[in-house]
């Protein structure tokens, strides 16, 4: 029998679990992509690992995860980081372009040439089915990112068949979930973009578990009403985009 006492220690940890959950729900996301000058990608990997991720530490901002793509003739390089806020990430680039330790680095590792050609950068919001997105190593596995485009008013039927059925479906086939974001309100592909990161065993685990995925009665019957309901395919023509990637050796997510 629960005492008044049990029944009070429950609930702050049931609340205290809630806030949680509506802290990670509020933090902001910045995913970056940067494209080294041919023979520079080693260089740009030796100074996030040596130098960079410290300062990012230092002000406050929370490193997730860094990939390169398998296949990668732009020699890019794409990382996820994590802040409390908007105003939060805004503060903390600030200070990092600021901080002397930084300018030093980048004119030392620079002094024969730049080694970042271009940057894009996303700023994203988690959905509210994604996994709590945290660093976490599991050794050897291939990440797959993977950007729909919505047809016309069509991201929330499409997060809708994500959230109610695609998620566990993936669970179901072998595939890791991520985490699911959408571009913020001001930002590239707002309003029309969902953008996910699975993990597999390997590529060839990943065309199984989603060959199996594309034959489960399950997501036939999930996609069909989904379509019949919009109206239409959920997204545009040649609008899902898939990227395998490997995590580097400094990466917290691996």
């Amino acid at each position: 029998m629960l005492t008044k006492g049990m029944l009070t220690v429950t609930l702050i940890l049931g609340l205290a679990g809630f806030a949680a959950a509506a802290a990670q729900e509020e933090r902001i996301f910045e995913m970056r992509t940067y494209y080294a000058p041919l023979g520079k990608l080693d260089d740009l990997n030796a100074r996030f690992r040596d130098h960079t991720l410290k300062l990012f530490e230092k002000h406050d901002m929370i490193s997730i995860g860094y990939w390169m793509p398998i296949d990668n003739p732009d020699n890019k390089l794409i990382y996820l980081l994590a802040f409390p806020s908007r105003e939060a990430r805004d503060a903390s680039w600030k200070a990092f372009f600021a901080d002397p330790q930084w300018q030093e680095v980048r004119k030392k590792t620079e002094a024969a040439g730049r080694i970042v050609a271009k940057v894009e950068t996303v700023l994203l919001s988690a959905t509210d089915y994604s996994p709590a997105v945290k660093p976490s190593v599991a050794g050897e596995r291939v990440f797959e990112l993977r950007t729909y485009t919505a047809s016309p008013g069509n991201l929330e039927n499409l997060n809708a068949r994500f959230r109610n059925h695609t998620v566990k479906l993936f669970e179901k086939h072998g595939i890791t979930n991520i985490g699911y974001w959408c571009p913020l309100e001001d930002q590239p592909g707002a309003g029309e973009t969902l953008v996910y990161i699975v993990a597999h065993a390997n590529v060839d685990a990943a065309q199984a578990s989603f060959g199996a995925f594309r034959q489960d009665p399950d997501w036939l019957a999930a996609r069909k009403a989904s379509e019949e309901n919009a109206g239409g395919s959920l997204t545009v023509a040649d609008g899902v985009k898939s990227l395998y990637l490997k995590a580097t050796d400094y990466s917290p997510m691996r």
